[in-house]
């Protein structure tokens, strides 16, 4: 090669060398001081290949190297005169011919110890038992090591990439002597590694046509699971033979054109960075592999023919061109490196080979095994998993709670209010405080109302009795919570409020009563701080809630149980101070005197909603915009936020650096662009969306960059992905302000809300901004346009300065989205009729939608929706009256089908709608609904095809008087076949029935009071109105860890709780008492159906009987489940 090297004012020509062994040495005749050199090439060997390596050395430098040859060693001697230093550093440079080794030891005299040493490539640290690595550190270069211990804290870096971790244990000051056979200069490698570097690469090497022995050995490493590794032709033949890798295994296969002759597998494994050797021979009709000089790695078959060696061996892959018969291209190449090759016993010199004077290659690096560790430094982020292959890593995020190319973005809600707005009900969930940060995923309790509430449960919620506790010798408890501290604060942070219940029971207890002007009972929080107030009190005040109120049973006190009286009491309340909690411990200290104890519980921790959830700001004009300080996400960026708008275009947010940037843009009404740039020019991911996205509605945007891959996704549109340049810049680079709303470069800006913004898992207070920036207003109104759908059932939304709520006022369900069913069992003879005239009374000067609906009582349409399971027939599942005589009646024959009668026209019968489908009266859920429009009547039952049918008696339905659910208990002018069916009623279920905007069942069963309803007979709730096998996170069951309210027994509130003997006796004889009960009912079952069965005749009525047994045991055990279907923390 041939250069010139480009100085100030001077220019100097050279030449290079010729090969890759020889080196050129020039000295400058004068010294030169700069900054930056220039080295331009202006020829190259025709012979080589191009390429070029160029050092350059500033002042004398000497370095004192050592060489060692496997069994030589230098020893370190300790001096004992000499004290412990503050701070230990240990720095040394290596470079390994061998993958094993020891580097350093050190044995203590406390039996601390130091070892660094290669096992396999990887080099380990073991500093008293605790163990770092790092890997491919055997490649025969340079690689630096730096040891810094001070205080128990280590620092260990190789190769600049540093961890720094606890270890115990000292280190001393060292002598040096040293034994062996050893050199003080650095021995060079005997070996020439070659790297296949790409699917183009390949060696070929020529061989000995015709023997009938041929023996193959090389040593290879690699990432990756499959690759050519050695293929070649047969003599005179079409037969050949391939050695591959498949699956990290070393196979060979023997073919011939379209038959495989023997196929067989060696080693496990071998992509695993490591140097592997692979011996192959083949002798008459005998073929064997070993890897790794292991015999238990090695493979042999014989073969129907007879082998001779052909004339090429292609190692690594095929050339892409010319005749290449004698290469098998149906393998994938192989990237990777290899050395000491040897063909029939004899080495193969690579040297020649580069200088083509022996074989022939394509887009190799001779000399140079350029293997990287992709996975050092780990960028899979939360403890997941790395693996490579030559040209990338890979990330395996499963039980990390994580998602993305680097288990980045989590992929658990970060509060129990964004569970509950994506349509979740009550339930346990696994939340991710921090989004994206270091903090691991949680469970909780959700407990969905109209107020979400998160419950945090600890290891100790009894009730707990305290005696013999005094100041020298306290009881103390600490609370374990089911998630760290740092968990919990970032939950706290997030929450709108949260409380703590901390129940003080007290005999001669005192809490504050404090004669040396210390507290006599205390209990720590997060800050681990002494807090002397109590439940319901505030801090810093040392009293508690009844001292506040002024309502202790003693004036002269502030708590209760300072009135010292041998009596039971109690100072019970919600701790609210948020920085204060959860409780972490409590001390009691003063049960010591007669007659003395106290007993105390802790509830969870609750907290209520959260503020990043509603965050948000409006943007009114084009120019107004909010900074905050420059988003640091160096090697992984995510952006989150959501967005609603009615202009057509507009900046979300931007960053800018010196020459990197981030943005997020409405580029079109239907086009959201995420672009960026880290040093390896602009970049831009793109999702377009069918329809328009400025339509004044909610919409999420999620924005994440990392090393391997940048993303971008609206809403639940197909996420966008752009792949990163392989070995390209990483790091991104922005040091001006953030940007949301507008940009630096004044460019159109966003005009409408953003909420919720997220960078990297920490939200943004668009709030509190927006409250000093002109152009920009806090909150943003119209939550119901975008989640006005989560109401079902006829719901109506209703709006919230943060957030919204679902009125179920007119619906038959219940629940934070009225998806709640609300059933009841009737028993035989149940009425339950809801009087509309008493309805109207009540409502005709009110302003509601009902009292105008029934304002003449006169009805041309009605909607009815209800669900039913039943054995009876007949039944009467429904019954509207008039004054008039008119009446609308809903029953199942005798043989189980379903009847529709109206009758519209007094001096008319009526019309009857039969829907003759299977039986209805078969146990199971049915779903009705029924619309009348004036003639036209509608049927659709259990969601199958909607039927059509004709009135003729009418279209009017007037003077409407009651409706009537089960027995008609008054006199009533109507028909022979709803009288057969009222004469026993309805028996069974009846769910979330709905009569045009009237619940009657729900105002039975809630409203009872208020409402105009008559119940008569028995009626209870139940659960029978859920579908068999559904979705158990469809139901709203409600529960609750902490009853807020109820009865405390203040004489003995531990009579139960301490005798635990009577408990284990109680448990027992109700373990015997169920045993026997069990034992009768199946005994009796047996009894009932051999009794069954032993009849010629059984009646039908019998039968029935039978059946609604069956059924009301069914709703029974289903209540009871459903019922039961709780999970809480012990």
């Amino acid at each position: 090669v041939e250069c010139l090297l480009l100085l100030p004012l001077s220019i100097i020509a050279f030449s290079g060398n010729t090969n890759s062994d020889s080196v050129i040495y020039y000295k400058l005749q004068h010294s030169i001081k700069a900054r930056f050199l220039r080295f331009v090439p202006l020829d190259w060997n025709p012979n080589g290949r191009i390429g070029m390596r160029i050092e350059v050395y500033g002042c004398t430098y000497r370095s004192e190297v050592v060489g060692f040859d496997g069994k030589s060693c230098l020893i370190y001697t300790f001096n004992q005169k000499l004290m412990n230093a503050l701070k230990d550093v240990i720095s040394l440079k290596f470079k390994a011919m061998q993958s094993d080794g020891i580097l350093l030891h050190r044995k203590g005299q406390n039996g601390d110890h130091i070892t660094l040493k290669l096992i396999k490539g990887k080099l380990s640290l073991l500093i008293n038992l605790v163990i770092r690595y790092y890997f491919l550190l055997d490649d025969q270069h340079w690689h630096s090591v730096l040891i810094e211990h001070f205080n128990n804290q280590v620092n260990f870096t190789v190769d600049k990439h540093t961890h720094h971790f606890h270890a115990k244990g000292e280190f001393s000051y060292l002598d040096l002597d040293y034994e062996g056979n050893m050199s003080f200069s650095c021995l060079e490698p005997r070996v020439v590694p070659v790297t296949f570097l790409s699917s183009s690469s390949y060696l070929a090497l020529p061989g000995t046509s015709g023997q009938d022995e041929v023996f193959i050995s090389f040593q290879f490493r690699t990432w990756n699971k499959e690759g050519l590794l050695l293929s070649s032709k047969l003599h005179q033949a079409s037969d050949g033979f391939v050695l591959y890798l498949s699956d990290g295994k070393v196979k060979i296969s023997l073919h011939r054109p379209g038959k495989v002759l023997s196929d067989i597998t060696a080693g496990a494994g071998l992509n695993n960075g490591q140097w592997h050797s692979v011996s192959f021979s083949a002798k008459r009709n005998r073929i064997s592999v070993t890897v790794d000089n292991d015999v238990m790695s090695s493979a042999h078959a014989s073969i129907p023919l007879q082998i001779y060696s052909g004339d090429a061996f292609y190692f690594g892959g095929c050339p892409n061109s010319g005749n290449i018969s004698e290469c098998n291209t149906s393998f994938g190449a192989f990237q990777g490196c290899m050395r000491l090759i040897s063909i029939g016993n004899k080495g193969v010199d690579m040297i020649s080979v580069q200088q083509n004077i022996f074989g022939n290659f394509s887009d190799l690096q001779i000399d140079l095994c350029g293997i990287i560790d992709r996975c050092l430094p780990n960028y899979c982020e939360h403890g997941g998993g790395c693996s490579q292959s030559w040209n990338s890593f890979y990330c395996n995020c499963a039980n990390t709670g994580y998602k993305g190319a680097t288990c980045h973005y989590p992929i658990y809600e970060q509060s129990c209010e964004a569970y509950k707005h994506r349509g979740n009900t009550s339930g346990f969930y696994n939340i991710d405080s921090d989004g994206s940060g270091p903090l691991r995923p949680f469970l909780v309790y959700c407990n969905m109302t109209d107020t979400t509430w998160t419950i945090i449960q600890h290891n100790n919620t009894n009730l707990t009795r305290v005696k013999s506790a005094n100041r020298e010798n306290p009881h103390t408890v600490f609370f374990k919570y089911s998630a760290s501290l740092d968990q919990l604060q970032a939950t706290i942070n997030h929450a709108e409020h949260c409380e703590q219940e901390l129940a003080y029971h007290c005999k001669k207890s005192r809490i504050l009563d404090k004669p040396d002007g210390m507290p006599l009972s205390w209990w720590i929080g997060r800050t681990n701080e002494t807090q002397t107030y109590w439940g319901g009190s505030l801090p810093a005040v040392q009293k508690c809630a009844c001292g506040l109120e002024g309502s202790c049973i003693d004036s002269q006190h502030y708590c209760n149980c300072d009135a010292d009286r041998d009596e039971w009491t109690n100072d019970t309340g919600f701790l609210s101070y948020k920085e204060h909690l959860p409780v972490t411990e409590i001390v009691i200290t003063d049960t010591n005197r007669p007659n003395s104890e106290a007993a105390y519980k802790l509830g969870p921790l609750l907290c209520r909603g959260d503020r990043t959830f509603w965050n948000s700001a409006s943007f009114n004009t084009e120019t107004s915009y909010l900074h905050f300080p420059t988003f640091h996400g160096e090697l992984s960026a995510d952006v989150s936020f959501f967005f609603k708008t009615t202009a057509s275009s507009g900046v979300f947010l931007e960053n800018l650096g010196i020459q990197d940037f981030i943005r997020i843009e409405l580029y079109s009404p239907s086009e959201v662009i995420f672009s960026f740039d880290v040093g390896n020019g602009p970049s831009e991911v793109t999702v377009q969306s069918l329809t328009s996205l400025n339509d004044n509605q909610w919409h999420y945007v999620k924005a994440e960059r990392n090393i391997k891959e940048a993303s971008l996704q609206v809403d639940h549109l197909p996420q966008s992905s752009l792949g990163a340049p392989p070995d390209g810049h990483i790091r991104l680079q922005l040091n001006s302000q953030l940007f949301v709303g507008g940009t630096a470069s004044r460019q159109k800006g966003f005009l409408g809300c953003i909420r919720s913004l997220q960078l990297n898992g920490m939200a943004l207070d668009l709030e509190e901004r927006a409250k000093i920036t002109p152009g920009v207003e806090p909150g943003c109104p119209g939550h119901c346009s975008s989640y006005g759908n989560l109401c079902h059932n006829g719901g109506k939304c209703r709006e919230k300065y943060s957030g919204f709520s679902c009125d179920c006022t007119l619906s038959a369900y219940s629940g934070p989205f009225c998806k709640k069913e609300i059933s009841a069992y009737f028993e035989t003879g149940t009425s339950v009729t809801y009087n509309f005239q008493e309805y109207y009374t009540l409502a005709k000067n009110s302003t509601s939608h009902a009292s105008s609906f029934y304002a003449d009582m006169t009805l041309n349409r009605e909607a009815i929706t209800f669900a039913f399971r039943t054995t009876r027939t007949p039944s009467l599942l429904l019954y509207v009256s008039s004054f008039y005589k008119e009446y609308l009646s809903v029953i199942l024959t005798r043989s189980g089908s379903l009847q529709i009668r109206y009758k519209l026209d007094s001096h008319q019968d009526p019309d009857v709608f039969s829907i003759n489908i299977k039986s209805m009266a078969d146990g199971r859920l049915q779903q009705v609904k029924i619309n009348r429009e004036e003639e036209m009547l509608f049927v659709e039952v259990n969601q199958n095809e909607r039927m059509k049918f004709i009135l003729s008696s009418g279209t009017e339905f007037n003077a409407i008087k009651s409706l009537t659910l089960g027995k008609i208990l008054v006199n009533s002018d109507v028909d022979e076949e709803t009288m057969k069916a009222n004469s026993q009623g309805f028996i069974g279920c009846l769910s979330s029935v709905q009569f045009n905007h009237i619940a009657p069942l729900k105002a039975a069963l809630h409203h009872s009071s208020s409402a105009p309803v008559i119940v008569r007979g028995r009626f209870t709730e139940s659960n029978c109105g859920i579908l068999a096998g559904a979705d158990s996170t469809s139901s709203e069951t409600t529960h609750s860890f902490a009853d807020h309210s109820g009865p405390i027994d203040e004489q003995e509130p531990l009579a139960n709780a301490i005798k635990s003997d009577a408990a284990i006796i109680g448990g027992v004889i109700a373990v015997v008492i169920f045993v026997i009960l069990c034992i009768t009912a199946i005994a009796i079952r047996i009894y009932k159906k051999k009794g069954i069965y032993s009849k010629n005749e059984v009646k039908g009525s019998e039968n029935e009987d039978s059946a609604e047994s069956a059924l009301k045991s069914e709703l029974s055990m289903q209540n009871t489940a459903s019922e039961n279907q709780k999970e809480y923390f012990f």
